[in-house]
């Protein structure tokens, strides 16, 4: 396991724009990021697998989020435009499957 630190999180009003960072203590192949919102399971959002550079979106996030990694730095971004209220969670950045990151609050004022 590697440990996540994610930070970027805040307060932004709909329409508004955030940048979420992740990174990573060692090497990693599968980067994501995970939301739970308040009474909600924890969902999946977007991954990004550095052995093929495939990327994948939830439904409710394409065309909005776009996932990026830096892999000299260990990095995972998370790059969220046109926020609406309903993008409030607090997301959580996963590696491989098996390691998690504290998470941090994304808030959006309608």
């Amino acid at each position: 396991q590697v440990q996540l630190v994610e930070s970027g999180g805040g307060l932004v009003q709909a329409g508004g724009s955030l940048r979420l960072s992740c990174v990573a203590s060692g090497r990693t192949n599968a980067m994501g990021w995970f939301r739970q919102a308040p009474g909600k399971e924890r969902e999946f959002v977007a991954s990004f697998i550095r052995s093929t550079g495939l990327t994948r979106y939830a439904d409710s996030v394409k065309g909005r989020f776009t996932i990026s990694r830096d892999n000299a730095k260990n990095t995972v971004y998370l790059q969220m435009n046109n926020l609406k209220p309903e993008d409030t969670a607090v997301y959580y950045c996963n590696a491989d499957q098996n390691s998690w990151g504290q998470g941090t609050q994304v808030t959006v004022s309608s």
